[in-house]
């Protein structure tokens, strides 16, 4: 099992619709995440910066991610959800969630 966290920020004006959405996940969206081997999977939110953990336990996480992002519920999913979000000044080019970096980790 891999561990990924990554951030984005929320937009003040959507954050009720996001937490609307949230409130009530589309089922396709979740069994796309799950046959992508994606579990544990939680997103945080805190003064404008959500913040996404998810628990990986496939073999293939590109391709995995690359099957989640093909869905076609998945992805009329975020075309409601990504009008809500923006992305960090410090995201690399082709980024929408910016990656964070494990620096601790107690079992």
């Amino acid at each position: 099992m891999r561990r990924y966290a990554s951030v984005i920020r929320l937009r003040p004006e959507h954050e009720a619709e996001y937490r609307r959405l949230h409130a009530e996940p589309w089922p396709g969206v979740l069994a796309a995440l799950r046959a992508a081997h994606v579990g544990n999977y939680s997103i945080f939110v805190r003064d404008g910066l959500l913040f996404s953990y998810l628990e990986y336990t496939g073999e293939d996480y590109e391709a995995d991610m690359a099957r989640i992002a093909a869905d076609e519920e998945t992805r009329r999913w975020w075309q409601l959800t990504d009008p809500c979000q923006r992305r960090l000044d410090t995201a690399a080019e082709g980024e929408w969630w910016a990656p964070a970096e494990e620096v601790f980790h107690l079992d």
